[in-house]
């Protein structure tokens, strides 16, 4: 009896079953001939690789590019197109190459974060920001942050991290699910909290300094709880958590893409809180939330007399009152302004009709 030769039995049963849906004059159809003579299979072996080959290569290609209305390109606002692996984790965004199709200007992860500023991809051009901005560039100060440097804030009516979380995420209640960025997230103090609360679809920690998003990409990887499992192994991917580098006012998201923003101790380092605010306000969609805080110039029951001296001696940041707080926020079209305060620690939170 004459029998199809071992070679091809095996690309008959790995092949075909993937495709029962070919019609019957299609060219890749297995061709069955009947005789007096005994079963022959005969296939077209070459046309069927070139068909898996081919279907393999669009199924690729639709899994590695994607418009997403998430990132946009700080130049000019336009969603980015991304080519690479699906996902909002360090691993996807490693991977990913990103490119606005307006102003053909190209974004990648060279580092463990996402550079996204305007300057990015520069070789010759140099920009020193404020003092108080270059301050938290230093390897020395990310290095210190969490060890010894965020501590001190107690002095000053900051009531720690734990309850500052607490305090946020009571404030967060309106946005759970959504999309939540962390913006001038330090060495990621709270990005790490909001990522391992649960709470949200996915966290993006947001910085200026290099130097702060390297020092939270160690922590990530020294936490346990914020690494993937496959099975009972680490895989060593976070996988709910993005870092970026942007500046907070010039933020690269589509206008009302993002669910909440928080900012913890942030507002005084800002070159302009005005803008910044501003541009929270433009990335909220309707019903975000804004919740930040920040070192006061003095509070209401700050007396008189001392409130001169107070600002000469906090010049050198924007420290703000209660009321200039509200004010910017208000003029930024945010509502529903809440606050808490504490000495010279202040919470707040604004929400996006």
């Amino acid at each position: 009896m004459a029998i199809a030769p071992p070679y091809l039995r095996p690309l008959h049963k790995s092949l075909f079953p993937n495709y029962p849906s070919l019609s019957h004059d299609s060219p890749f159809r297995p061709s069955l001939h009947f005789s007096s003579r005994p079963f022959r299979l005969t296939v077209r072996a070459s046309s069927a690789v070139a068909l898996e080959q081919d279907l393999r290569t669009q199924a690729t290609q639709q899994n590695q590019t994607v418009e997403t209305e998430l990132f946009s390109c700080p130049v000019c606002y336009e969603p980015l197109i991304r080519k690479g692996p699906p996902g909002l984790n360090l691993d996807a965004i490693y991977r990913s190459g990103f490119k606005c199709k307006k102003c053909n200007k190209s974004y990648s992860s060279k580092d463990v974060f996402l550079d996204l500023t305007v300057t990015a991809g520069l070789r010759n051009y140099t920009e020193v920001k404020p003092v108080r901005t270059e301050l938290f560039r230093s390897p020395l100060v990310s290095f210190l942050y969490e060890r010894g440097w965020r501590q001190n804030f107690n002095l000053s009516g900051f009531p720690g991290a734990d309850e500052e979380f607490r305090m946020a995420q009571e404030y967060f209640k309106p946005a759970e699910g959504g999309t939540l960025v962390d913006v001038s997230c330090g060495s990621g103090l709270f990005s790490r909290k909001f990522a391992k609360s649960g709470t949200y679809s996915g966290v993006i920690a947001l910085d200026f300094s290099e130097n702060m998003l390297r020092q939270c990409n160690d922590f990530i990887k020294q936490d346990a709880s914020l690494l993937a499992r496959a099975d009972q192994y680490f895989i060593g991917i976070c996988s709910n958590i993005a870092l970026v580098r942007a500046d907070v006012s010039r933020l690269p998201f589509s206008s009302g893409s993002i669910d909440a923003v928080h900012a913890g101790a942030a507002l005084h380092c800002w070159p302009s809180p005005s803008n910044a605010i501003a541009e929270i306000s433009r990335i909220l969609r309707s019903g975000g939330v804004f919740v930040g805080s920040t070192f006061l110039r003095y509070t209401s029951s700050t007396p008189w007399i001392i409130r001169p001296f107070r600002e000469r001696v906090m010049q050198s940041y924007n420290y703000l009152t209660e009321e200039e707080i509200e004010e910017v926020c208000t003029n930024s079209g945010l509502t529903n302004f809440s606050k808490k305060v504490q000495q010279s620690f202040i919470m707040f939170s604004a929400q996006k009709p």
